[in-house]
């Protein structure tokens, strides 16, 4: 069967609608079905709010749409993506008739649209549309910093976004979010979480695997994030996991247990935080190493001269907290050690165990504390307490996650529902 040409009137405006009109003719092959039949120009079914061409550019801010113009024919699909192959997420109508974008352009991209449609007969058309969107005169960059610095961390790390600029909105929080892409190798399940309107953390539902690739890039630049905000150039971190180094100090015991990769490696006997000064709960990373430290009372609230008073050089100081609660040598103490607890807050031990536990951790190992009378170790603010949030709860300070249920993973849906970042 053929099929009868297809013209449409040009109307020229600024923004400039789609109706070439030309005439497309489609024939059956020999077997008479007309989905066997090569795809007709559907230049003439479609209508497009972007100009097409180099003269004139899209304002990334407006939407894409793309309507079927005629009562002869519906559209069946649309796939839109950049010169780097980033998709444009997108709602088609029931009826085939309209097609929108759901997600934003990038400034100064270019992009390609690819159309499909059918004819009342049932017959495919097609059509590939290229434009190019404009970049605003006046615009500031939201920049962002990943961290760690590149290298190799423990289990415990969680990656760090910090921004330029605070970005409050929730709809520009999920821009934000949805653009900033960590993947590790093995594939683990993990989430944004916002510490504030500045900085996010990144972490998965558990530890990271040992030996694990991990990489954090973005696909921020050139979106539009607020108003004369948009994303720019963020520099990709890769990172490295060790084995899984995990220290459990039981305060009540007075003991510190060292497993690597499930297995115990050591028990040292320590002292923990006294009355007072009880040792935080809880889980926490190790944040640095030092050699050598000048402890003193006053830097934290205590008295000069007063019965809790101290100033003493500690050597082999494994930090977790960045208010100076550290794993240290404490050969001052060691009658008490595996015996009773007697620091400022402090896990002690002999200097021959201090300098082991400083040579054998690194940056993201973890260090747990339990059964100690002490305030739990804050999830922010004072190191990386991240662990210490169970998955539902880091889930809530998601801008992409609060309140959807636990499901596919992120790599999962992204397969399933291709998205523009």
């Amino acid at each position: 069967m053929n099929h009868s040409p297809r013209n449409r009137t040009v109307v020229s405006c600024t923004l400039l609608v789609i109706a070439l009109g030309a005439a497309g003719l489609t024939a059956c092959t020999s077997d008479g079905h007309p989905l066997s039949a090569k795809p007709y120009d559907a230049a003439g079914q479609i209508a497009f709010n972007a100009p097409v061409g180099d003269s004139k550019k899209a304002d990334p801010d407006k939407p894409l749409e793309i309507t079927a113009s005629g009562s002869d024919g519906r559209i069946t699909d649309v796939t839109a993506t950049d010169a780097s192959g980033r998709y444009v997420a997108g709602e088609l109508a029931a009826d085939g008739s309209r097609w929108h974008s759901t997600s934003p352009l990038a400034a100064g991209s270019r992009y390609t649209v690819r159309v499909s449609t059918e004819d009342e007969d049932g017959a495919p058309g097609r059509k590939d549309i290229t434009f190019a969107t404009s970049i605003p005169k006046t615009k500031k960059e939201l920049g962002v910093t990943f961290g760690p610095e590149a290298g190799t961390y423990g289990v415990g790390q969680p990656v760090t976004a910090t921004l330029s600029a605070p970005v409050k909105d929730k709809a520009a929080r999920t821009l934000v979010e949805r653009a900033l892409k960590v993947d590790s190798q093995p594939v683990v399940e993990g989430a944004w979480h916002w510490v504030d309107d500045k900085t996010l953390h990144y972490r998965p539902k558990e530890y990271w695997p040992i030996h694990a690739t991990i990489t954090a890039h973005s696909n921020l630049k050139g979106v539009k994030v607020a108003e004369r905000l948009w994303g720019g150039e963020v520099k990709p971190l890769k990172l490295t996991t060790g084995d899984s180094l995990i220290a459990v100090t039981d305060a009540a015991a007075h003991s510190m247990t060292v497993f690597r990769n499930g297995k115990e490696i050591n028990q040292i006997p320590v002292t923990t935080g006294k009355p007072g000064f009880e040792t935080r709960n809880g889980v926490k990373v190790v944040l640095g190493k030092e050699y050598f430290v000048r402890m003193r009372g006053t830097t934290v609230g205590i008295a000069e001269g007063s019965s809790d008073s101290y100033d003493l050089p500690v050597y082999y100081a494994t930090r977790v907290t960045w208010s100076g609660e550290y794993v240290h040598a404490a050969p001052w103490s060691v009658g008490s050690q595996g015996a009773a607890n007697v620091s400022h807050g402090c896990t002690g031990m002999s200097t021959s165990n201090a300098e082991w536990f400083f040579d054998t951790v690194r940056e993201g190992d973890i260090v747990k504390v339990v059964n100690s009378n002490g305030d739990n170790m804050d999830p922010f603010g004072n190191g990386f307490g991240d662990w210490n949030l169970d998955w539902k709860n880091w889930r809530t300070g998601s801008a992409l996650m609060a309140g959807t249920p636990e499901g596919p993973s992120p790599a999962d849906r992204a397969k399933l529902r291709p998205e523009s970042v």
